[in-house]
């Protein structure tokens, strides 16, 4: 596959047993035919934003695809619906969030996607995943290195799980 699908995704649960369901998200990614998994963050535990609800299992995964970016969104919402995903409140409990952060260096501003993400530059709880993974990755709205970024948010409430 080209280098021109590399993708990095934030994955994230806090509803049941949400460290299992991330491995599942991850082995569901791997077996995709038109996905090439290449690596996964450690797994963090980081307090919930919005409503009142428990903490998130937060990480990362970088991987490489030859599925257009529309296409790649269905196959991370289909993934999430298998895992019970329901799209009631914003920023409430989930199951299981999988969110496409980076398409290679492209820049995407569809109703239904924005790459890279719109927030990820703002939450530690992507940023410093992200880092462990795909440090010098440049994300491409702020021309900085993904390091870089991480290195300037307050990521106390990120803790890594053991």
């Amino acid at each position: 596959m080209s280098n021109d699908g590399w993708c990095a995704i934030g994955l994230g649960s806090n509803l049941g047993d949400s460290k299992a369901i991330l491995t599942g998200a991850i082995e569901r990614l791997k077996i995709h035919p038109q996905i090439e998994l290449l690596a996964v963050s450690s797994w963090y535990l980081t307090a919930p934003i919005g409503p009142p609800q428990p903490d998130y299992v937060n990480g990362c995964a970088t991987i490489e695809t030859s599925l257009t970016p529309l296409d790649l969104l269905d196959v991370l919402q289909s993934i999430e619906a298998e895992f019970g995903r329901v799209r009631q409140e914003v920023w409430g409990a989930r199951t299981l969030d999988l969110d496409l952060l980076l398409y290679g260096d492209r820049i995407i501003d569809l109703p239904i996607l924005q790459i890279p993400h719109p927030h990820m530059c703002d939450r530690a709880f992507v940023l410093i995943p992200l880092a462990e993974i795909a440090p010098d990755r440049i994300e491409p709205s702020s021309g900085e290195s993904i390091a870089t970024l991480a290195k300037k948010l307050e990521s106390s409430g990120v803790k890594l799980l053991l």
